[in-house]
Parts: structure tokens; C-alpha cells; sequence
């Protein structure tokens, strides 16, 4: 009522499990035995206050756990472990067995006993997170959500229908009716009832029917709002002719209300009837009002008044306000100045001004060279005006380029490229800023020194994305790669103490791996290959210099014929014939034995010298 904190619980993990979900318990729930032994005796009295009084609240981490805590006694209760391994998602409660059932990024839904802290039953509920959970109002059916709505029978733990659901994940889903409207058949206890689904990043919340077909997956009807909703109460319409009322909070920090009599199909989305938004009164010292926002809303039990949440959410004021739907847009003035004053005048005068002498000289941030004197104010003189005087001329662009005193030659570098130190914040311009340009400028250096001392100076958290870059150039063309080869082992010697500390080494540099084992592979059969064409082509190069010996002219110039030494004569011939074939195989043997020994040679190089003699006779 006054909107003041009542009690407040950190539990002891909060920042290694955060608390992603809340759920009371039911008034009437019995209370899980508590760690401290045998409890004592209540009197009649005290078993009814607690019977009243809502105490158990159910709270969901980010590792998985749930806690169950008692706000009666400020103390946790009991902890529920081993049923989910992700980030609980929702929890409800059965309204009569005392079950609690909850909802993972693992995919399943677990029942749980809080008697015995233990797992009654866990399934898969979709295939990937579920994000929400509602309970059927007589308690045998459960709705779950991850994008897609399934409607389960808790018995058998078997869907009994599917629903299209959202196209993101659903955030909210309720029951909007306990009866159906259809009197005529007998009822089910889920048959011909509705239900709210909404969802995040969705600006409609969609309604939809339990039918005893399985053929219609559709939403009947649809609300729109501004935006995203975040908050979402709604009052259960229990007769026929009772139109439910919603109350949607949506992210921008607007309230809409829908009042509704659900009968059917509803083909266009309905707008809200009525739009409630807080401002601050707009005069003191800031004439313009801002808005406040609206952080929950929830319906009195009267279903005709509404509390609303609003501020921050640090220090939130609570407020009952009554619903007057005629007008269809409400806009509260509320001063949460006066309610949040927060002390800043304590805090301003710590706030010391420095103190600018003449002489000293200001260094400015910025280019190599560039210095300027920084003026110091001039105590009594007027701010100095943009306008100039009608007679005054404009200065032109080079004298203001004169005044700021940039030593353009200091600037330039000879050849006009960057030395290592701006190589090195290129580079990790490139990086960030994923610039091929810049990136090919830098890395396609091939100076050993200028590779060693950019890989030097780069800050340590640009190493990892420069290995993820070289390993992508170096499945490029194979030009390339001799050229990152360079920049790697220079990464790998300078910067190994960095890379060995990190966890996820393996994995980072899994890829590099596979690429150097790949190219190893082929080293070997690419060098035999590499000695087999080296044979073949100075063989090609030998014949080809025995082809280009300029053939000398055979015919005789002068011939004298004997008649008596003709015969002799051919004799001769025919030795000499003789001669110069002999002499001509000899040559070739010679050939073949030096070409052999060459052969032999090339082959121990690349290890190949297992081969047979006779072997390497055939090949040639």
C-alpha cells in the first residue's frame, strides 16, 4: 500500500546463477519439509493465517537450479537440482497437487514433487528452447511454448494439440476463459476454451481455440499494440456474456487495455480500447514533460480497478487507479521528482575545473607534428558570436589551414607509406572494421623487419581475429599464402606465451591445422614429382643441343676418281663407316651411364633409392 520494499532476498550464487523466473505458490500449498529437523507444533490459529497468506515463491536460475524459498521465514527452503543443465525458462505451479513444473533452454520440461525435492517425470518438449508454460484451469493439461504451442496431457505426458504459435519466442502465454461459450455439449475441462499467447520482438498477442478436431492450428483473433509486450495481466471470464479485459504493458512503457467477448473468429487484429500513459507535470525549471514509464499493471480483484507499477524499476511506485474506459486515451501527470528525490548538489561541488596557466604547452591527440596552443578563456569577456560583421571578410580555407600550424612534411613519409607503428593501428583498423583494402595494404608486405615489429606492436586482443584472417588468405591462391606464412610464424613467435593461455586454443586454430597437415601431405609426392620432371626436362634441353649442332656440309667439294683404287677405295669407306657407328655407340653408352648416375642421385634425394637397378634401367 505504500509502495515501500517489504523484504529483499539475494540468494548466495546470484552472480554465477542469476534469477530468470518467479512463481508464488498457491495459497493452500502444503509446505515442503524444511532442513532444520522436526517442525513444532502450530496452533489452530497460526495454520489458518498461513493457509491465507501466500509464502512460497519459486525462483528460476540461469544454471538450471530452482530455489524454493519462504518469505514468512526469509529463509530458502529447499533447492531443486539435476533437472534441467540450462537456463530455467518459467515456473508454475499445480494449483492442487503441489507440482512444479518448469521449462529449459534444454529443451525439456520437468514435473517436480516438492515434497521430496526430486524429479517426478522429464520430457522433451520441442526441438529447441522452451520459453513458457501455463497450466489448464482444471489442472490435466499443460500448454508449453518455445515458437510453436503444444497442448499436453499430463497423464500420459502425450500432445493433444498443436498450435502454429509466433515467429519468435513466446513470452507470455494464459488461459482467457474457464468455460466454454458452447453450453450445448458436455465439457471436457479443456475443449472450447481460449487462450493468450504473446511473444518477443511481436506486436500482436494472438488469442486461440481448443477445438475437439485437430484440424484448425490458427489463431481466432488477434490484439495489436505499440510494441513489444513485456507485461501481461488479464481477468478470467468465467459466464457467458463476460468480456475478458486485458492489460498489456509493452516495452515502450505504455499500458493498453482490450475488453473483449471472445465468440469466435476474428479476422483483423483489434486495437486496444483504451491507452494509459504517465508524464511528469512540466513546470518546475523544465517546462517540457517527460514520460514516466509504466513497468506492470494488474487487475484488482473488483476486475473494475487496476495497480500499476511505474518509475524505475530500482525504486517502483505502486498505485491503484479506476478504470474509466470511455475516453480512449489517458495520460496521468505524476510528479516522481518529489517521490525519487535523489541528493545531486552534495555531489557537483566535488567537480574540479582545471586550471589553464599560459605557459604550459597543451600536446593535442591527433596527427604526428600537429600541435596547437589552447587559448585560455578570457575572464569578463562576452562569448565570442558565429556572426560576422558585414564588413569583415571570411578567411579562406589555407590561412585556417595555416593557423592550425600542421607540419605537412613531417607528416609524409618517403614513398609515401606508413611506418610500422600506423601499420600496426591499420591493421587493427582492418580488423575491426573487417576492410579488405586495408588488409591487403598491410599483409601483403613482404620485409621481414616490418612483419616482425607490426606483429610486435599490435595489441594482444587483435591476435586471435589476424590468425582467423591469415588462415582464410591462406585457403586463397597458393601466392598468397608464401606471403602469410611470414606473418604466422611471426604471430606464433612473438605472441605463443599469449596464445597458450587461452582456453579454447584448439578450437581457434583447429582450422590452421588442417590446412598445414594438408599441404604436408602432398610435400612428399609433390617433391618426387618435382625430381622425375627435373630428369625429363634436361633430357629434353640434351637432345635439344644434340639437335642444334649445325650439320656440316658432307658433299666433297673436289672429287678425284682412280679407276685402278676404286675398289680399295669403297674398302676404306666401309671401314670407316664401321668406325664411326662403333664410335657412335659409344657415345650413346657413355649417355646412358652419366643420365643413370643422375637418375640415381635424384632418387636417394627424395628417398626413392629403394628402387632396383634393373628397375631404373626399364624406367629410362
Amino acid at each position: 500500500a505504500g509502495s515501500r520494499l517489504q523484504h529483499e532476498y539475494v540468494p548466495s550464487a546470484h552472480l554465477s546463477a542469476a534469477c530468470t523466473c518467479l512463481a508464488w505458490a498457491p495459497a493452500g500449498a502444503r509446505q515442503p519439509p524444511s532442513k532444520d529437523g522436526p517442525q513444532r507444533k502450530k496452533r489452530k490459529s497460526e495454520v489458518g493465517e498461513v493457509d491465507k497468506q501466500l509464502d512460497i515463491l519459486a525462483i528460476g536460475t540461469a544454471v538450471g537450479s530452482i530455489l524454493l524459498y519462504s518469505t514468512v521465514k526469509g529463509e530458502l527452503q529447499s533447492k531443486l537440482d539435476g533437472g534441467h543443465d540450462s537456463r530455467v525458462n518459467c515456473v508454475r505451479w499445480h494449483q492442487d497437487n503441489c507440482c512444479l513444473y518448469s521449462c529449459s533452454d534444454d529443451k525439456h520440461i520437468v514435473e517436480w514433487s516438492t515434497q521430496t525435492c526430486k524429479v517426478k517425470c522429464k520430457w522433451k518438449g520441442d526441438n529447441s528452447s522452451v520459453t513458457c508454460l501455463c497450466i489448464s484451469p482444471d489442472g490435466k493439461m499443460l500448454l508449453s511454448a518455445g515458437r510453436t504451442i503444444k497442448l499436453w496431457d499430463l497423464e500420459t505426458k502425450e500432445v493433444y494439440r498443436h498450435f502454429t504459435g509466433h515467429a519468435t519466442s513466446v513470452s507470455s502465454l494464459m488461459f482467457t476463459t474457464v468455460k466454454p461459450m458452447n453450453e450445448s455439449k458436455p465439457f471436457d475441462g479443456i475443449t472450447g476454451l481460449y487462450f493468450l499467447s504473446g511473444a518477443i520482438h511481436d506486436r500482436l498477442l494472438s488469442v486461440w481455440y481448443i477445438r475437439s478436431d485437430r484440424k484448425e492450428k490458427n489463431a481466432v483473433m488477434s490484439f495489436t499494440v505499440t510494441d513489444e509486450p513485456t507485461f501481461v495481466d488479464l481477468t478470467v471470464s468465467e459466464v457467458k456474456e463476460e468480456p475478458v479485459k486485458l492489460a498489456v504493458v509493452c516495452r515502450d512503457g505504455q499500458l493498453h487495455l482490450f475488453e473483449h467477448i471472445l465468440n469466435g473468429y476474428c479476422k483483423k487484429p483489434l486495437t486496444s480500447n483504451c491507452t494509459i500513459q504517465i508524464a511528469t507535470p512540466g513546470n518546475d525549471g523544465d517546462s517540457t514533460p517527460k514520460p514516466v514509464p509504466i513497468l506492470a499493471a494488474a487487475f484488482c480483484r473488483d476486475k473494475q480497478s487496476l495497480l500499476l507499477v511505474y518509475g524505475n524499476t530500482l525504486q517502483p511506485i505502486i498505485e491503484k487507479v479506476s478504470l474509466n474506459t470511455s475516453e480512449s486515451h489517458v495520460c496521468l501527470v505524476r510528479d516522481i521528482q518529489k517521490v525519487l528525490s535523489l541528493k545531486t548538489d552534495a555531489a557537483l561541488t566535488k567537480v574540479k575545473t582545471p586550471v589553464v596557466n599560459s605557459d604550459t604547452k597543451v600536446l593535442v591527440p591527433g596527427i604526428p607534428g600537429h600541435s596547437t596552443a589552447v587559448k585560455t578563456p578570457a575572464l569578463g569577456k562576452e562569448k565570442k558570436k558565429n556572426k560576422r560583421k558585414p564588413g569583415e571578410t571570411e578567411e579562406s580555407i589555407e590561412e585556417r589551414l595555416g593557423a592550425l600550424d600542421i607540419d605537412v612534411s613531417k607528416v609524409k613519409t618517403p614513398g609515401g607509406l606508413p611506418q610500422t607503428d600506423s601499420f600496426a593501428v591499420l591493421l587493427v583498423q582492418g580488423l575491426e572494421s573487417n576492410d579488405a583494402e586495408i588488409l591487403n595494404k598491410v599483409l601483403n608486405t613482404r620485409k621481414e623487419n616490418i612483419v616482425k615489429n607490426t606483429v610486435a606492436r599490435m595489441p594482444i586482443h587483435a591476435v586471435i581475429p589476424l590468425l582467423h584472417e591469415l588462415t582464410k588468405r591462406l585457403q586463397g591462391n597458393p601466392y598468397s599464402a608464401s606471403v602469410m606464412v611470414r606473418w604466422l610464424k611471426s604471430v606464433f613467435t612473438l605472441h605463443a606465451s599469449y596464445l597458450s593461455t587461452l582456453p579454447d586454443l584448439i578450437p581457434q586454430l583447429g582450422m590452421l591445422y588442417q590446412l598445414m597437415e594438408s599441404r604436408v601431405k602432398t610435400l612428399q609426392k609433390l617433391s618426387r614429382l618435382h625430381g622425375r620432371l627435373f630428369i625429363l626436362v634436361t633430357q629434353v634441353a640434351a637432345s635439344q643441343t644434340v639437335q642444334d649442332v649445325p650439320e656440316v656440309n658432307q658433299t666433297a667439294k673436289l672429287v678425284y676418281e682412280d679407276d685402278s683404287s676404286s675398289e680399295e677405295g669403297s674398302d676404306d669407306e666401309m671401314i670407316a663407316d664401321k668406325d664411326s657407328d662403333e664410335n657412335w655407340d659409344e657415345d650413346e653408352e657413355k649417355e646412358d651411364q652419366s643420365d643413370e648416375q643422375d637418375m640415381t642421385v635424384e632418387k636417394e634425394i627424395n628417398g626413392d633409392s629403394d628402387l632396383e637397378p634393373e628397375n631404373e634401367s626399364e624406367e629410362e
